[in-house]
């Protein structure tokens, strides 16, 4: 969540709002129960324990540097590549965005690996540092200048250009942002690095622990697939990541904040491909409110630390690889939109039958961002006329007569018109059930489209009243 203030002395009441906010969250059980456990086979990829911690090639920590006054909190996040990484990210469009953004753009430009095989002096990525409490939005050129003096902390720590080091921030927007808070925690997080080999997995919570502001809990997953190469040879990759974002969510070319990492070896272009094919069709499908931040940002790093064939994009180990990554990408998308701020569901929508998919994500997303579905799903209200309207109101193409609609697998409407249904059972299903889909039919097409929300509750107007205030 990036929220505004303007002075200095809300930070602080924003970590009351925080902290109201996690002794009022649903069961620690039910928002477990959205991540997939280790051992958890889909499609071709099969989940295991950990997230960044799991990828070989990379170092993470977490530590407190100062961005909050709470020194229990976690505030300063740290991923080290062993050697060069082939980077990638994307970015939000939000035209009011924050100088990390901004930073890193050029900074991707700057250390893009255009020959993987035989990369150029100072290419590749040697670093991420994210800090969480502070956005460093709207922040003009001292908050440039500060989010720039951090890339040099960083380098010098590290051993290599400020330009290979790559930022993020989250938290307040308006709030000067000073670098002071990088000279002590920047060597306090080298000092606490993980190892490289694939088991530090304390080290991975760590950072996804550091990133979090209204998150309840800590958000990380990671994959292995297996992967036949031109040779014939099975190679077994991990792909790991990190996310955090519970407010302020409805995604343009990225999720609030995340750090994704494989220990594939790709080229500068696959690399791009992927995530952009991945994000479009996952982390760009959660909104929770409606509200694109002015921080959103995802990294992908490639480290190469197990060793195989160059991934490209016409090479057979491609298409594995980002069914895989769209696996995780999707876990990490369901564990956002359930850790909503104040929801206690989950909501996935499914519309199918649109005359193409962009009409499809039209109706979809107009559900998905309806207060008045939202609240009637607070409230264990099979109201399916609200979703009626949404669609209606939603600018896809469809007629009435089509249209049939789901919840929780009830039939509620039929041909666009009600059909019975016991509302004994659909309560039931509301109390036990911590998602909570909704199939929509159109009936016209071929088109299809898939969004995560969460219900809307008292506490989601608590959070945000109370965030600076």
């Amino acid at each position: 969540m990036d929220k505004t203030t303007p002075e200095t002395t809300a930070a602080p009441k924003a970590e009351a709002a925080e902290s109201a906010k996690r002794t009022k969250a649903p069961k620690t059980g039910e928002k477990s129960a959205i991540a997939a456990l280790p051992g958890t086979v889909v499609q071709n990829a099969t989940f295991v324990e950990g997230g960044l911690g799991a990828v070989k090639g990379l170092r993470c920590a977490g530590v407190s540097a100062g961005f909050r006054r709470n020194p229990a909190r976690r505030d300063l996040a740290l991923i080290v590549t062993e050697k060069p990484a082939v980077a990638t990210g994307v970015f939000t469009r939000n035209t009011f965005c924050a100088a990390p953004v901004a930073l890193s753009r050029q900074h991707l430009a700057q250390l893009a690996m255009d020959d993987v095989e035989t990369p150029a002096p100072d290419t590749g990525a040697r670093a991420i540092v994210l800090n969480s409490g502070n956005a460093n939005a709207a922040t003009g050129e001292p908050g440039m200048q500060s989010a720039l003096q951090s890339t040099r902390i960083v380098a010098e720590q590290v051993g290599c250009k400020p330009h290979q080091v790559l930022v993020a921030s989250t938290g307040v927007i308006g709030a000067p942002f000073a670098a002071e808070p990088f000279i002590t925690g920047v060597p306090r997080a080298i000092a606490e690095l993980g190892a490289a080999d694939g088991t530090a997995h304390a080290a991975g919570l760590a950072a996804a622990t550091a990133i979090m502001t209204t998150d309840t809990h800590p958000k990380q997953a990671a994959v292995t697939f297996t992967a036949t190469q031109s040779d014939g040879v099975a190679v077994t990759y991990t792909i790991g990541g990190m996310v955090k974002g519970s407010g302020m969510i409805q995604p343009d070319m990225a999720t609030l904040l995340g750090v994704l990492a494989t220990d594939a070896w790709l080229t500068q272009e696959a690399l791009t491909l992927a995530l952009r094919q991945v994000v479009d069709v996952t982390l760009n499908r959660v909104t929770i409110d409606s509200d694109t931040s002015t921080n959103d940002t995802v990294y992908l790093l490639a480290t190469g630390a197990t060793k195989g064939k160059t991934i490209n994009p016409t090479c057979p180990l491609f298409e594995p690889f980002v069914s895989a990554l769209r696996v995780l990408c999707e876990d990490l998308a369901r564990q956002i939109a359930a850790d909503g701020e104040g929801a206690t569901r989950l909501i996935t929508v499914n519309v199918s039958g649109a005359a193409d998919d962009t009409q499809a994500d039209l109706a979809a997303r107009a559900v998905a961002n309806s207060p008045l579905v939202k609240t009637a799903i607070a409230g264990h209200d099979a109201n399916w006329g609200r979703i009626a309207m949404a669609i209606g109101k939603s600018g896809a193409a469809f007629e009435q007569k089509d249209v049939s609609i789901s919840i929780m697998g009830l039939t509620v409407c039929e041909g666009g018109l009600t059909v019975p249904f016991d509302e004994e059972e659909a309560l039931r299903r509301f109390e036990e059930q911590v998602e909570i889909v909704i199939d929509i039919r159109l009936g016209a097409g071929e088109g299809r489209a898939r969004l995560w929300t969460c219900d809307l509750t008292h506490d989601y107007i608590s959070i945000n009243g109370d965030y600076r205030s």
